[in-house]
């Protein structure tokens, strides 16, 4: 573990270690040394770098290796071999179990030696035994969990193979003779791609004049809706520790190239830029112990998305639809396993409303299994019509993630009636309330008007600098 007073760089005075409690405390050093204790234990466990032990459960995989072999292929997700996982399960609890009887066999040796010193060698024999299991064991470990860590979280039964639209909302938009988000943001000057792309490269951009308080309305405008419902506003770090982000499922499969940007100001850093607010969001869960009483705990959260991967060639890497950086206000909450589907449909609901609101044409879709990612259980899309590209686009989705991230973060509760379990693991759920450029592609291809102006949907009115109601070019 690294202490902060430990680390390798000097931390402002008041973080800084203490000097000998004598020259601080005087006579009531008796008093405080075991605050300094505490305090101590405290620095050491809230600033540790160390990754959280993951605790997947590998009886469960064992056991149904069938079945977890039959959702990767329906996942079409990199394949784990679900037997020889099941192998390294039962030779590791084959070794723990000896493992186990030899310790007590010393135990029982160490009593006796007492009395008898010609059982001597026998100890030493059961203590170079201990310490070979205890090795391969390790080993064993390392070599399950880099297995398990590549296993996706298991799939709904009501998930079909083929995409199933639930729900279409408005009419599609199909005039001939409208224009792209490009032209008409150029038109209006709310963009500036070319000197995006001269400071920081292809597929960024700058957001400015009603471009950049369009940003800031769409923002204020779905963290207070959320915050109305009751959920806490939360403003999140961009930064976070890598072994959170695989923690949450982001880690890259073993076929793909990661979409993650790594960061590393020290040779020490295991750092990277959050791909989306749910990666912080979770991590302010990790490590803790919760009430069942408590829960669930809403939380709506903005933050800056960061995707090393922004596309492909073609009309998608054009403007605003695939970029690396963009705004995002993200729903998520933590809940029991009983409670996490109703919190599904509450976020879909949420999310329903806003678009609505916003007067755009959106639909429901309930995504087939090879559109999961690694921590689904089940995931809906929200696509809005778009009528300058003259197709759907995603704008949104929402996830159940059952207890996949919280095995890997280690979320837990203690339930309130016993279940025969002291702990539980919690349910994770996530969506995306506005990720600003896609939002922003929609209005202004959808309330185009003739003359080339822009009309600005009515409940992002009052969050825009003299009440607008329409975007005109000057």
């Amino acid at each position: 573990m690294v202490c902060w007073a430990a680390a390798k760089h000097t931390p402002p005075a008041h973080h800084q270690k203490p000097g000998p409690p004598d020259v601080h405390l005087g006579n009531r050093k008796k008093h405080f040394q075991p605050m300094l204790r505490r305090f101590s234990y405290l620095l050491r466990r809230h600033y540790s770098t160390e990754p959280f032990r993951p605790r997947i459960d590998y009886a469960k995989l064992a056991q149904n290796s069938s079945a977890v072999q039959a959702n990767m292929l329906r996942r079409r997700h990199a394949l784990v071999d679900a037997d020889q996982l099941k192998q390294l399960y039962e030779k590791r609890l084959s070794l723990y179990n000896t493992l186990t009887d030899l310790r007590s066999s010393r135990n029982q040796l160490s009593k006796l030696m007492k009395s008898d010193k010609t059982l001597a060698p026998r100890a030493k024999q059961i203590k170079a035994d201990i310490r070979t299991i205890e090795h391969e064991l390790d080993e064993l470990d390392e070599m399950l969990l880099t297995a398990a860590s590549q296993v996706p979280n298991d799939t709904h039964p009501d998930v079909k193979d083929d995409m199933v639209v639930v729900k279409t909302v408005g009419t599609p938009r199909m005039d001939d003779d409208l224009q792209d988000h490009v032209t008409i943001a150029e038109r209006l000057g709310l963009v500036d791609f070319s000197q995006a792309s001269l400071v920081s490269g292809s597929s960024f951009y700058y957001l400015q004049g009603y471009g950049a308080f369009l940003e800031t309305a769409l923002i204020q405008y779905a963290m207070a809706k959320a915050a109305a419902r009751g959920y806490l506003a939360v403003m999140t770090p961009d930064i976070v520790r890598t072994h959170i982000a695989y923690g949450c499922g982001f880690r890259p499969r073993a076929d793909e190239h990661s979409q993650i940007y790594s960061v590393k100001a020290h040779e020490d850093d295991a750092l990277c830029l959050a791909g989306t607010a749910e990666i912080p969001l979770a991590g302010k869960f990790a490590s803790r112990l919760m009430e069942e009483v408590a829960l669930p705990k809403r939380l709506v959260g903005f933050g800056h998305a960061f995707r090393a991967e922004a596309g492909g060639r073609g009309t998608e890497t054009k403007g605003l639809y695939r970029v690396h950086q963009f705004s995002k206000v993200e729903l998520f909450a933590v809940s029991t396993p009983e409670q996490s589907d109703a919190m599904l449909e509450e976020f879909i609901g949420l999310q329903e409303e806003i678009f609505t609101e916003l007067g755009l044409c959106f639909r429901i879709l309930d995504m087939p299994p090879e559109e999961l990612g690694a921590s689904a259980y089940r995931k809906y899309d929200m696509e809005a019509w778009m009528p300058g590209r003259k197709r759907w686009g995603e704008i949104s989705s929402a996830s159940n993630c059952t207890d996949y991230q919280s095995r890997r973060l280690d979320i837990r509760y203690r339930p309130t009636r016993l279940t025969g379990k002291n702990t539980i693991f919690c349910h994770t759920i996530n969506g995306t309330a506005i990720a600003v450029p896609r939002i922003i592609i929609a209005i202004l291809e959808t309330f185009q008007r003739p003359d080339g102006s822009v009309e600005i949907p009515t409940v992002l009115r009052p969050w825009l600098p003299g009440n607008p109601a329409v975007l005109e070019a000057k």
